[in-house]
């Protein structure tokens, strides 16, 4: 689990390609700093395992469903590209929850600079438009943000100068591809709805009592 707080902006040092798969090298000293073979790195938002660290550098596979999915497939050595580790129990939750499961792609459509925070339209696959509301929290390769205006094929973020200066949002164009991922909590929402279960009083069943 993430939050989408990105903690450093990494970059890809090599891309592998495999047999229905990827094999990605990237680099990132910080959250390659106690890492080890098996845990999770969150890479432009999705949940990657670590295979190997070495030197300030990780090595994950991706395999074809993920590339897929996401706008890894089109990294190349020399993408830059957030980075995030998983959040610790007990830890402050300064995003939302991030599951980095992607639930699809966008597009940057554009963007409106401004003083003191810049104005960016995504646009947004019809299957995902029902999940984003306005001032809802969404993930955009991999960052927590909230959503300014939620149209149907489209939503816009703000982002201050923070945002802009350490993760890929900074540097993306009108045309490049990003990857989202949809709150959760919305979709658990819509499922139950759809069973006609009201989620405001549902409960787990339970065993039925016996005579003692």
């Amino acid at each position: 689990m993430f939050t989408g707080i990105v903690e450093e902006l990494g970059e890809v040092t090599a891309v592998e390609q495999l047999s229905e798969a990827s094999r990605f090298r990237l680099r990132g000293p910080l959250v390659t700093d106690g890492a080890k073979h098996g845990d999770s790195i969150a890479v432009n938002g999705v949940c990657l395992t670590v295979v190997d660290t070495a030197d300030g550098e990780f090595t994950a596979d991706v395999m074809q469903e993920t590339l897929n999915r996401s706008g890894l497939g089109a990294l190349q050595p020399g993408s830059r590209v957030n980075l995030e580790r998983p959040m610790a129990l007990g830890g402050r939750l300064g995003g939302h929850l991030v599951q980095g499961h992607v639930d699809g792609t966008g597009t940057i459509l554009s963007r409106t600079p401004s003083e003191h925070w810049e104005i960016v339209k995504v646009s947004l696959p019809e299957n995902l438009a029902r999940y984003v509301v306005e001032k809802g929290s969404i993930t955009v390769d991999g960052v927590s943000l909230t959503v300014v205006e939620a149209a149907a094929d489209y939503f816009t973020i703000s982002l201050i100068p923070t945002t802009l200066a350490l993760t890929t949002l900074g540097i993306k164009q009108p045309g490049d591809p990003v990857n989202l991922e949809v709150d959760v909590l919305a979709k658990y929402v819509e499922r139950l709805l759809a069973a006609g279960v009201d989620p405001l009083t549902a409960r787990a069943d339970e065993p039925e009592e016996t005579d003692r």
